[in-house]
């Protein structure tokens, strides 16, 4: 059935969550994804982000509201999407090349097609020479960059990422951010990425979206205008610049909100 690519690729409508004993998570919250969006969602500590990303990837259910990817209802967890958490959650008793052909070989396919897709993603993230290390062999970096090879490996229609590289070093998550931009260049797949870091979220998104302080909702939704490719010295133009100050403001209010110190 051919898809109706007016629709977003993902369409989240008034979904809340309220966890057990009555704690608002989140309001009820609308966001379309478009085809290719690489949307980064920034937001105060406990605003409600990662639990929205978990529920689009099937692992948390709302309270209300509906998700759909490509106009079907999200139910649970699916191949469909592609999730990298901040852990780097590789299996340690597999090695690297293993660890990227887990979903290919659980959906059934020859050995031979998931080697050569599993080395093309391995290629793509520098790991080249490393297919038969263990992850304890690895360093922080490069065991995310497996994870990251592990889940665009099964080709998902959206990949979630929470937080991806907060567990590295500064110099070793700039690497990470301009390696990733540089795959989503080259494949463009749709990206929803959470991130608390508001260098991070510029740099990487076409869309920032920014939420409020605990109960979540979606406070703006801002475009970001800067070209690709993209280099790390973007970070020092006018334009970033100008960027950054508008969302450090958007989200110092919220900070403020959380602690009280503004009116709700």
């Amino acid at each position: 059935m051919k898809r109706d690519i007016a629709l977003p690729t993902l369409q989240v409508t008034g979904v809340g969550k309220t966890f057990a004993g009555g704690t608002v998570a989140l309001q009820a919250t609308d966001l379309a994804v478009q085809e290719n969006d690489f949307i980064t969602i920034l937001g105060p500590s406990g605003c409600g982000k990662s639990t929205l990303l978990r529920m689009v990837a099937g692992l948390d259910t709302p309270t209300g509201g509906t998700i759909a990817l490509d106009g079907r209802p999200v139910s649970g967890p699916g191949a469909d999407r592609g999730m990298v958490f901040q852990s780097y959650t590789l299996f340690p008793w597999l090695t690297v090349l293993q660890n990227v052909c887990f979903g290919l070989r659980e959906k059934g396919m020859p050995l031979q097609e998931q080697h050569a897709i599993a080395h093309r993603f391995l290629g793509k993230v520098g790991l080249k020479g490393f297919e038969n290390h263990f992850p304890k062999q690895l360093s922080g970096g490069m065991q995310q960059r497996t994870a990251l090879a592990r889940a665009l490996a099964n080709d998902p229609r959206i990949l979630l990422m929470d937080e991806p590289f907060g567990a590295l070093d500064h110099q070793t998550r700039e690497l990470m951010q301009e390696l990733l931009l540089g795959i989503w260049e080259d494949e463009r797949k749709t990206v929803l990425f959470v991130t608390h870091d508001i260098d991070e979220a510029i740099f990487m998104a076409n869309r920032v979206v920014v939420m409020s302080a605990r109960p979540g909702r979606i406070k703006c939704d801002i475009p970001v205008p800067l070209p690709h490719p993209r280099h790390y010295s973007m970070k020092t133009t006018p334009a970033f610049t100008e960027l950054k100050a508008r969302l450090t403001e958007e989200i110092r209010v919220e900070v403020q909100r959380a602690a009280g110190l503004v009116p709700t």
